[in-house]
């Protein structure tokens, strides 16, 4: 759904949320970007289609996608009724760029593509359960990884 056809309520709601400016300076250092593994991370609600959709459930917090998923394996179970859907259903790239990963290690851009990536129910995404967090760093550090994707939706 566009900002314009939401009621003024929510429209003021969305306009509110402040970005937030950083450093130039990175908190941490590491090697090149041409020698590291890169995961996505997304709360765009995406599973396979073999898992279970996300619920309201408060311990459905995240669900790993194999990096050798194709288009057609996922689903997106996100649950915003003001979400807009349509750039997902024509590329999804837009919330989950593995294409552009694959395109980037192949060219040596990046060093290479994690082995598994994880999706995050919006919903459920919430400061106030860590647990979930942690669990997939451990999982990220245990696939070599050192750069990941932030795909907020």
């Amino acid at each position: 759904m566009r900002l314009e056809n939401v009621s003024e309520e929510e429209r003021k709601m969305l306009l509110s949320f402040k970005c937030p400016s950083f450093e130039t300076n990175p908190y941490v250092s590491g090697p090149p970007i041409s020698q590291r593994r890169v995961a996505i991370v997304t709360t765009a609600g995406l599973h396979g289609r073999q898992d279970r959709p996300f619920q309201m459930d408060p311990d459905d917090y995240y669900r790993v996608i194999p990096g050798n998923v194709q288009a057609n394996d996922l689903i997106m179970s996100h649950m915003a009724a003001s979400f807009d859907r349509s750039g997902y259903q024509r590329d999804w790239n837009v919330v989950f760029p593995i294409d552009r990963l694959r395109e980037m290690a192949a060219e040596g851009i990046i060093g290479s593509v994690a082995d598994f990536h994880y999706s995050y129910n919006s919903i459920r995404a919430q400061p106030d359960a860590p647990e979930p967090v942690y669990q997939i760093a451990g999982l990220l550090k245990k696939d070599n990884v050192d750069a990941v994707l932030l795909f907020p939706v």
